[in-house]
């Protein structure tokens, strides 16, 4: 009997007990399918994450004030004055490699906008903003236009607002733009409507309205406002040069003392990417090791089901036998049953894994995501299956190898 032939010998089994192959079938499944799943989920979540960043490019940098007390020699010391106004713009006066920076500065995360007599909930975000905001951002109008030279010098109250203010206060074919707007008792009129971003951002971009920086700091009369600041540079072999001089240029501006700590912080885009790189690598190996114990369990699960069929098929194997089939022959039947039905598990479970994964990165991201085939993870998949087949038929198929015909042929 040749392999050819114990293979059709296996699927004429496999095909004669489909109840049972369609229950081990699903056992296995299941399993690649939280494997496959987690996976496609965490790779779908990381591509919205690069789109997000991509906007920004490796070759921006932001500057911000202190988050927190500093502590030097065991002692805590009184808290670092945030960057004011006049330190962010002597920076941007005097910073030499980038082409653009922009200043800004929030006043408020918790404003309440007005038109007519609709509002919204107080949790837009008020930000001041110069003429290189937007496009530092990567935040594109779907109308209207930028801050130009003479809203900035003259203060003029005039606003941006973002996607989720519009289908907030206005009716569907109502046009937002020169209408005038409540901004914390002032009023202003909207110059521009940004495009709907959404995304990984948890729609915190669509719910923001840009005012002028100099009427920011109107706005927040006795408040000190913290100003940050971001810049970027024309080529990415610059980047790292450009942030070194913005060190030192902040540093002369903060009056930081040599041998002490920056009282500001650099972040580039770039490293922000990778750390969320590095947490979604952990991410991968926890969703890795979740699917690995639930294939575990199919593996037993699909043993014990093996083993059955070699008590079930005592007889048959005695006959088999008894016609000059060798012990190899016997076990290449039984772990070729195995494999095949992990490998027709293991598809159906590619596809659902594949189908809920994108399903749970959409809605993480809010359809910002791009949909994701995980090859890499189906490869993954399929060898997976053959190992747990040959891991799940191997002691069942030497069992039944080593079956004495004589004792086969007179079970009953």
């Amino acid at each position: 009997m040749n392999l050819l032939e114990n293979i059709r010998e296996g699927l004429r089994s496999i095909i004669s007990n489909r109840l049972r192959t369609i229950l081990t079938s699903l056992i296995i499944a299941i399993g690649i399918t939280s494997l496959v799943g987690i996976l496609t989920a965490i790779d779908g979540i990381q591509s919205s994450v690069d789109n997000s960043f991509a906007g920004l490019g490796a070759n921006t940098f932001d500057i911000q004030g202190p988050q927190m007390y500093r502590r030097f020699g065991g002692r805590s010391e009184k808290r670092v004055p945030p960057i004011d106004y006049h330190q962010a713009m002597t920076f941007k006066r005097r910073f030499q490699q980038g082409e653009n920076i922009a200043v800004y500065a929030a006043v408020t995360g918790a404003a309440q906008i007005k038109y007519a007599s609709k509002k919204t909930n107080p949790n837009v975000q008020l930000i001041g903003i110069d003429d290189n905001y937007l496009g530092i951002k990567a935040l594109k109008l779907q109308s209207g236009r930028n801050f130009s030279a003479t809203d900035l010098e003259k203060s003029l109250n005039v606003t941006i607002i973002g996607n989720e203010i519009v289908t907030t206060l206005f009716d569907r074919n109502q046009n937002p733009l020169n209408k005038e707007i409540n901004i914390l008792g002032g009023k202003y009129k909207v110059v521009g409507v940004l495009e709907k971003k959404g995304g990984f951002s948890g729609g915190g971009d669509d719910r923001q309205v840009l005012v002028p920086l100099e009427n920011a700091r109107a706005m927040a009369a006795n408040r000190t406002l913290t100003f940050d600041i971001t810049g970027s540079v024309p080529n990415m072999g610059d980047a790292e040069t450009a942030v070194d001089e913005a060190r030192g240029l902040m540093r002369q501006i903060r009056h930081d003392p040599l041998g002490k700590p920056d009282t500001f912080e650099i972040k580039r885009a770039d490293e922000l990417a990778k750390d969320f790189e590095n947490i979604t690598s952990y991410l991968r190996i926890g969703g890795f090791g979740i699917g690995f114990i639930t294939l575990l369990g199919a593996a037993i699960a699909l043993m014990n089901i093996m083993l059955v069929s070699v008590t079930e098929r005592t007889r048959e194997i005695g006959i088999r036998k008894s016609l000059g089939a060798t012990p190899k022959r016997i076990r290449e039947q039984f772990l070729i049953e195995a494999i095949v039905i992990c490998i027709i598990g293991g598809i159906g479970g590619i596809l659902l894994g594949i189908g809920i994964g994108n399903l749970i990165s959409t809605v993480v991201s809010r359809g910002n995501g791009s949909f994701v085939v995980p090859w890499f993870w189906m490869a993954i998949g399929i060898l997976v299956c053959v190992s747990v087949g040959l891991f799940s038929g191997i002691y069942p198929a030497f069992k039944a190898s080593r079956l004495d015909p004589i004792e086969a042929l007179r079970y009953e």
